[in-house]
């Protein structure tokens, strides 16, 4: 496992196959939302809007606007949304993704936890343009995905659309992540898809320098990127 963790393996992942079965489908995006409760994603982006100073006197007369792209089953923004609430934040929660299956999953979850403020569309986050009437764009779990080349251009879209800033969380590929989630997948979900998609997604993700050296080439100069429970990074860039 050693040499297979020294270099990213991007291999095609079970999710992002055509017409995988939909019950299957819901099942992922269920898994991966206990995978991120577990991981406290919500709460690390929050932290991360805080440090950033998005958070400002101003906030109280005009909502902080933020956008997940490629924002899966939707559960990491309506933990934003949930945080914003309980702190009498004014927060416009959008949320994009390519698929329709994740778009309609990510609503129905939003109605059934009463938040009306969130609404989620569909987008390619790497063709479309992108909004540029958002304070913050963010993505979680997507970057691993991506070719080197897609990445940089996805980092460089979000710099150019976002108001004020960017923040990417994502897997550490490493021994340690690869184990974590190995376990993780097999204790929280049945979804044979995640069981199969999540070692795949550790081979995949980027190791700390090739996430800093990744920021640099796409022109985020400045990022800061720290480690965080359980194997994974938050990167953040401020806009100028």
């Amino acid at each position: 496992m050693v040499n297979s963790l020294a270099r990213r393996d991007r291999r095609s992942e079970v999710m992002d196959q055509p017409g995988l079965d939909e019950r299957l489908h819901h099942q992922a995006l269920e898994g991966l939302r206990r995978g991120n409760v577990v991981s406290n994603t919500a709460r690390v982006l929050w932290q991360g809007l805080e440090s950033a100073g998005v958070f400002t006197p101003s906030t109280s007369s005009r909502p902080v606007r933020v956008l997940d792209l490629a924002c899966g089953g939707g559960d990491v923004l309506l933990g934003l949304a949930h945080f914003a609430r309980r702190r009498g934040i004014p927060f416009d929660a959008h949320g994009c993704d390519l698929n329709s299956l994740a778009e309609s999953h990510a609503q129905a979850a939003a109605e059934r936890a009463g938040i009306a403020a969130a609404n989620f569309f569909q987008l390619n986050a790497l063709e479309d343009p992108l909004p540029t009437d958002y304070d913050v764009i963010y993505c979680t779990l997507f970057l691993h995905h991506l070719a080197e080349a897609d990445g940089i251009k996805l980092l460089q879209r979000m710099a150019a659309a976002a108001r004020r800033v960017v923040l990417v969380d994502d897997l550490v590929r490493s021994r340690l992540g690869f184990a974590l989630v190995w376990a993780g997948c097999q204790l929280l979900t049945r979804s044979s898809v995640v069981h199969t998609d999540g070692p795949l997604s550790v081979r995949a993700a980027l190791s700390l320098d090739e996430a800093r050296e990744l920021a640099e080439r796409a022109g985020l100069h400045g990022a800061t990127i720290r480690r965080h429970w359980p194997e994974r990074f938050l990167l953040s860039w401020r806009k100028a």
